[in-house]
């Protein structure tokens, strides 16, 4: 039987060199990349909000979103229903850069799976995605 902790510990090196590799090819953060996409999900959404969807503080949203608006990614404007609070909404401009991120190093990796990878390696790839989508499916801390 494979032991959970060493699998859990492997699969871990595994992924850090290649999640390295592809995001030296973007030009944002992994935080700030993941609130455009909450964004991109869910409207516009105040700092509140969106500090839990990404599991960030409410002071690291309102940093990220003061350099997301400068870059033009983000509008700021009252929330019509209580205009104590500000909502975040995503411009045409950070749809755009989103797109831009998210295929950035796609290249490299779908070069290295057909050069580095034969067939039924890459048929194992495929059955495991399941599996890894799962693992991040539950709510855990």
């Amino acid at each position: 039987m494979t032991d959970p902790a060493a699998l859990a510990y492997d699969l871990r090196e595994a992924l850090r060199p290649l999640w390295r590799r592809l995001n030296a090819y973007k030009s944002l953060s992994p935080g700030k990349i993941s609130i455009l996409y909450h964004l991109e999900q869910d409207g516009p959404l105040a700092a509140t909000d969106l500090a839990a969807a990404v599991r960030v503080t409410h002071q690291a949203i309102a940093l990220a979103g003061k350099d997301l608006e400068s870059l033009g990614l983000v509008d700021r404007a009252p929330d019509p229903a209580d205009r104590r609070r500000t909502l975040l909404s995503l411009t045409d401009e950070g749809r755009a850069r989103l797109a831009a991120e998210r295929s950035s190093g796609q290249e490299w990796l779908r070069t290295a799976i057909r050069e580095e990878l034969d067939d039924a390696e890459r048929a194992t790839l495929a059955a495991a995605l399941p599996l890894l989508r799962r693992l991040d499916s539950r709510d855990h801390p």
